[in-house]
């Protein structure tokens, strides 16, 4: 009987181990009070899982302090400069693909609690809430 118990733990337990869309938190909300309408140019360099994205800013221009002028990716040892990562991921394109430009403003709306899985992938430690824009 105690086998049967030990088991059925274990089996509660690699069951329960699923991919990072069964795991959820609510995303923290944006704690950047960047006030600007400028449009900016970014590309999407890490498109980790769970929206662990890093983004480069390209064109535009941001305190320095908002973003990470040198950040080293802890998994490949690749260095960037002048990155960000999602600070609002549910509002960023599913269509934007790792190496793609776009223009984005800094997203100062309030904005309702967003749902992301668990897993983590390194980002840079400054966070923004951008939303993307058409050209």
């Amino acid at each position: 009987m105690k086998l049967f118990f030990i088991l059925s733990g274990i089996a509660t337990l690699l069951l329960s181990n699923g991919e990072c869309n069964k795991k959820k938190t609510v995303a923290t909300e944006a704690t950047s009070t960047i006030a600007t309408s400028e449009t900016m140019k970014g590309r999407l360099e890490i498109k980790g899982f769970c929206y662990n994205y890093t983004i480069k800013l390209l064109e535009g221009s941001l305190d320095t302090s908002k973003i990470s002028t040198d950040w080293t990716d802890q998994n490949t040892a690749k260095k960037y400069t002048n990155v960000f990562g999602l600070n609002e991921p549910c509002k960023f394109p599913d269509s934007i693909k790792v190496g793609d430009e776009f223009n984005f403003i800094i997203d100062t709306t309030k904005s309702e609690p967003c749902i992301v899985c668990n897993k983590y992938y390194p980002t840079p430690p400054q966070k923004l809430r951008i939303k993307v824009v058409e050209n």
